[in-house]
């Protein structure tokens, strides 16, 4: 997808510094046994492995229980038609390969094995699946030019007995027959009644059509246009798969064959309809404009020249985009947990069908708040769920492997779907998307943010991905020439204003600045000369900017001592209402679910009354996030207060039960024991119950700090903060040194917290 602040040459370097870096590749192989004992070798390799190697041997299907068969899939591709670049040979498609290999772990943790074969010969690119196919519990075929892929596709079908896939196919047919049922209901029409246009005669056009057939739309009433014009019974030469929908018509052009119908599907190339031959359809007209990065017809058009269109395109930009990522990860997921012998029709409709039906559910609060919206709810804007949806893994699989059930192709039965909804869950994590879904939210309504220490190369490479990707306005605050010099040499090439707090430029701003810093401190021994010199120093002149609303959210830190940085930015900023001491948090992203930390970073040693204070405003914070907050307040003991420490975190405890019961905490509690859920279930008087607790409020600042650096050294997790919480306006403080990474993490969350101020103040 185009993105206008994009700029190609830094972008394109960018794609190969992200490939290039180590370890190189998109995938992995990580062991997933005990490996550190003698034993746990002789178990894994040789003599142990004889074991269930001889087991296989008697009984095959025993593959599954002994090896990783059941949840490995192949991204297999000759390179012959990848994405918009065509044949570039097999090599050359491995980038891509390995990316799909990311969707399927990252979305349904699948692991995969690209697989890239240097053939082009259908029947000996066959032969070649065929040989390797016994290693997998399933194949996604990818990226095979047509017609040969229909062939391919056909061949490995009959041949094999695991589930195998042509997902530029028939991933394209699932999500569009799932957003063609809802679009026919929104519009009040039949599909067995509408006439249909479907510009396209590819691979996907194809599996589409046929997909829309089985849903009940009539062959007679489908017209299926080439880049020749209409598939008629006067044109001669065409494919077999073009024979099937040869029509008894004499039209010729896309213009002829649109008018009147109901529905346009483009799977061709982008600015083939306009906005004329949008005004000869019918009335409510459909159209799925799929053709990436730029639709058959501009999404903007489409909605100015009918109100009544139902419009879908590909792009994540627009409402309702058709993305395959809605439909192969969960459609193997069941698949492969059912040992299915392949993907079959039933099984197809059932993923259309769990789709559909979901676009139609109250949508969760957390996919509402990555889009930024106030509201989320089926209609014109809304009938294809969002990629964000943690929900699709348990609808789609569910549905798939209970199809595959029933229409007699799996080899093995889910007795109770209620607990496979919590084992998918449990394998995902609700939250594994969370950086995503902020990051997505940011960008439907960015803000701007100043970052300071702007001269720093981490800085500035952050200031450009928030730029480019839309997260954030960025401004620049340092000195000018320092700042440009070090972009020309890092190569950065950034169009955002740069704000030098000495410059001629900030004369003006300088004023208002020393005026407002006198005002605020002449009680405290402010005097007007003594502001006239601090409005000079990015650490006053940075919080003022605020404060005068000249940006919209601050990042400071990244070269400077923690305290240091905050005192002016508390001096100049100061506390929310209600709030006696501000505190600081930290994000660390698990593997499987986001944990919070506080307070880490600013109160030394907190009484009780504090701890409640860390407390409140962490729940609050962790909830905005869309985030149930359950919170164990440490100590190194359990429920029993016999030390100091502990005695102060079961007072902070008591006032938290007494004075905010709806709030999910308790403590004092080990932090292992309130992480895991058959500890918890030694003490069933806990608020806590048996789930474990997602946020940590540490009895002081040495356990806090020291327990986030050493994941942050171990470099097991994402961290992501300090988040400030109590402050009157968005403010956050960098670690030192901090990654790029993590400078766009924070400056994501300052984006949110923007925001939410906004939609306060509105509300």
């Amino acid at each position: 997808m185009p993105n206008p602040n994009r700029d190609e040459s830094s972008f394109r370097q960018a794609a190969l510094n992200y490939h290039e870096t180590e370890p190189k590749g998109k995938i992995e192989v990580i062991p997933s046994k005990p490996h550190s004992s003698q034993r746990d070798l002789s178990l894994a390799y040789s003599p142990g492995v004889a074991v269930p190697c001889l087991e296989i041997e008697k009984n095959p299907g025993s593959i599954y229980n002994y090896t990783g068969k059941g949840n490995l899939v192949a991204v297999i591709s000759n390179g012959t038609a990848v994405l918009g670049l065509g044949d570039i040979g097999a090599e050359a498609s491995k980038p891509v390969m390995e990316g799909k290999g990311l969707l399927f772990k990252i979305f349904a943790d699948i692991n995969v094995f690209d697989i890239e074969i240097g053939e082009k010969d259908p029947d000996k690119f066959i032969e070649i699946v065929k040989g390797i196919a016994p290693t997998f519990g399933g194949i996604n075929l990818e990226d095979i030019k047509a017609p040969e892929a229909f062939y391919i596709e056909q061949r490995l079908k009959e041949e094999l007995d695991i589930p195998l896939m042509h997902d530029d196919q028939h991933g394209t047919a699932i999500i569009s027959a799932a957003a063609l049922i809802n679009a026919l209901e929104i519009a009040g029409k039949k599909i067995e009644e509408v006439k249909m246009v479907v510009n396209g005669a590819g691979a996907a056009a194809i599996a589409c059509t046929k997909l829309y057939i089985a849903l009940g739309l009539r062959k007679e009433n489908i017209l299926m246009c080439d880049s020749k014009g209409v598939i008629n019974d006067k044109r001669e030469n065409l494919t077999p798969e073009k024979l099937d929908f040869v029509a008894r018509t004499d039209k010729v052009l896309l213009e002829d064959a649109v008018k009147g119908t109901d529905v346009f599907i483009g799977l061709s190339k982008g600015g083939v309809m306009s906005a004329e031959m949008l005004l000869s359809m019918a009335e409510n007209p459909i159209v799925f404009g799929l053709a990436n990065p730029d639709p058959e017809i501009d999404y903007d058009l489409a909605v100015r020249t009918r109100k009544d269109v139902i419009m879908a395109t590909g792009r994540s930009d627009y409402p309702n985009q058709v993305n395959n990522v809605l439909g192969f990860p969960y459609i193997f997921r069941g698949a492969l947990d059912v040992q299915a012998r392949g993907i079959n029709e039933a099984m197809k409709l059932a993923a259309v069908k769990a789709i559909a039906e979901l676009a139609k559910e109250s949508v969760p609060e957390a996919v509402v708040l990555a889009y930024n919206l106030r509201n989320l709810s089926f209609g014109r804007e809304y009938f294809i769920p969002k990629p964000f949806d943690h929900r699709l893994i348990t609808k789609v699989s569910v549905a798939v492997a209970e199809a595959a059930m029933q229409s007699g192709i799996a080899n093995k039965s889910i007795e109770n779907f209620q607990e496979y909804e919590h084992q998918l869950l449990d394998r995902m994590g609700r939250d594994d998307k969370l950086i995503r879904m902020m990051q997505n939210r940011a960008r439907s309504n960015p803000k701007r943010v100043t970052l300071s220490n702007a001269e720093e190369y981490n800085v500035l490479k952050a200031a450009q991905i928030l730029y480019e990707e839309g997260i954030a306005y960025p401004i620049l605050l340092g000195e000018r020439e320092y700042i440009e010099s070090q972009m020309k040499k890092f190569g950065i090439v950034l169009d955002v204003p740069i704000v030098d707090p000495n410059s001629k430029e900030q004369k003006e701003n300088r004023r208002k600045y020393r005026d407002s810093l006198w005002k605020l401190g002449q009680r405290r021994g402010m005097n007007e000369y003594k502001a006239k010199r601090l409005v000079r120093h990015r650490d006053y002149f940075a919080p003022l900017m605020l404060v005068h609303k000249d940006t919209d959210a601050l990042i400071v830190g990244f070269s400077k001592n923690y305290s240091n940085v905050l005192r002016p930015i508390l001096e100049v900023v100061g506390k929310e209402k209600g709030v006696e001491k501000v505190s600081a948090m930290m994000m660390i992203m698990t593997e499987k679910r986001p944990i919070f930390f506080a307070d880490t970073s600013i109160n030394k040693n907190p009484s009780s009354e504090e701890l409640v204070n860390i407390a409140k405003m962490a729940e609050f914070t962790v909830r905005s996030f869309a985030i149930e907050p359950r919170i164990a307040m440490l100590s190194f003991e359990n429920f029993s207060a016999i030390t100091e420490t502990s005695k102060k975190v079961a007072k902070a405890v008591k006032i938290l039960h007494e004075k905010y019961p709806k709030i999910v905490v308790d403590g004092e509690i080990q932090p292992d024991f309130a992480m895991d859920s058959d500890h918890l279930s030694d003490y069933p008087f806990s608020k806590l119950g048996t789930t474990p607790a997602n946020v940590f409020i540490f009895p002081n600042l040495e356990s806090a700090n020291l327990s986030y650096k050493i994941i942050r050294g171990m470099k097991v997790a994402q961290v992501v903060g300090p988040i400030l919480m109590g402050l009157s306006l968005p403010v956050h403080v960098l670690q030192m040194r901090s990654s790029v990474d993590e400078i766009v993490n924070l400056a994501t969350i300052a984006v949110l917290d923007a925001q939410r101020r906004e939609e306060s103040q509105i509300s």
